[in-house]
């Protein structure tokens, strides 16, 4: 399945709503290019009252509903439509990740159709999946360095080793 689309459609109720998001975890490891999938979308916001107006804005948008399936025990907030098949993410805080500011610092804009997404930075990703500990992110782990390696090489090559010059 291609989740561009559905994506997109993320990305437009977004910026329609108002609401500043940068996408994290596997789907934004993935448009990144590493080979990894994902049944969600996660995002990281601030969780002020502004933006859980948004959050409201954003869920109505997509025609979907809000659910809290962690209260009180975690600030996950939970946008799901059966009719789409989405289920999408937002978290406060990230393991990793010292604020939403930093992350956002370090995010690259992503164009999806008419429509712009913050995705964070892979050496965040990669810092995130590290310090949660989960089994499920380890499991990934090796596929995100490796690409994140490969972007890093590609993006600054390094030099080829001087030969010697023979001398006649």
């Amino acid at each position: 399945m291609n989740a561009e689309p559905l994506l997109q459609r993320v990305a437009r109720a977004l910026e329609r709503a108002g609401l500043e998001a940068v996408l994290i975890g596997n789907a934004a490891a993935a448009l990144q290019g590493a080979p990894v999938t994902t049944i969600d979308f996660d995002f990281m916001f601030r969780k002020t009252p502004a933006n859980l107006r948004k959050l409201k804005a954003f869920a109505r948008e997509l025609g979907a509903t809000i659910l809290r399936p962690y209260y009180p025990a975690s600030d996950l907030f939970r946008v799901v439509s059966d009719d789409l098949g989405l289920q999408v993410d937002f978290l406060a805080t990230i393991h990793g990740v010292r604020s939403f500011e930093s992350l956002r610092s370090r995010a690259v804009m992503v164009r999806l159709g008419a429509a712009h997404l913050s995705v964070a930075a892979l050496s965040d990703i990669v810092k995130s999946k590290r310090a949660a500990g989960r089994a499920k992110d380890y499991a990934v782990l090796t596929i995100l360095e490796a690409t994140l390696d490969e972007a890093q090489t590609t993006t600054h090559p390094r030099r080829a080793p001087r030969r010697p010059r023979s001398r006649k």
